[in-house]
């Protein structure tokens, strides 16, 4: 709420189309990310009979470096208007806003890069959407290895609560129905 006790009220222009489809794109992505992170990490480990887990991990990862490149798209568009925006006078719940998408794009690509490390250092190949090699940063390194997975899994923690801040303002905006919901289902 601003001073006056009225609900903050975005800029009215809609938001380039662009823009729009990365966003739903970014967010089905996390959301598939998380669950698939869950589902295959409860699949036992691969031996030569059972190598099944191979599927779901490739998955996994080719989303994950479709992910990376779609937040660096949408960083390249959003993050100059956004750092203009944050310096500009205005309330706290719009720097908050501003913040928030500034520390979702950093999250997401320590998530993504984290991700990409542990899986070179762990001696498993990428071939991304089973057209093209990925290459492995360096040699298998159990200890890099893990390093990179205790980092993507506290990374990826701390982009979960601040997705659900996300949410959280998302709410608060149809709530407050002030015009920020319909822009990010509007394409023009």
């Amino acid at each position: 709420m601003s001073e006056t006790g009225n609900l903050v009220k975005p800029k009215s222009q809609n938001l380039p189309r662009l823009v729009v489809l990365l966003h739903w794109l970014l967010a089905a992505s996390v959301f598939f990310l998380f669950v698939s992170s869950w589902w295959m990490l409860s699949l036992p480990l691969p031996n030569a009979e059972f190598t099944y887990r191979e599927l779901p991990f490739q998955l996994h990862k080719n989303i994950g470096i479709t992910l990376f490149v779609a937040v660096i798209t949408m960083a390249a568009i959003r993050v100059r208007s956004l750092l203009r925006e944050a310096s500009s006078h205005q309330s706290w719940l719009q720097r908050l806003a501003v913040w928030d998408h500034i520390l979702l794009y950093t999250l997401l690509t320590v998530c993504c890069l984290s991700g990409y490390m542990s899986s070179s250092y762990s001696g498993w190949a990428t071939k991304l959407w089973w057209l093209v090699d990925i290459p492995l940063w360096a040699a298998e390194n159990d200890d890099l290895n893990i390093l990179f997975s205790e980092v993507h899994l506290w990374s990826c923690w701390a982009l979960l609560g601040l997705l659900l801040l996300h949410i959280g303002a998302a709410i608060y905006h149809g709530v407050g129905n002030d015009g920020a919901i319909e822009k990010m289902f509007r394409l023009r």
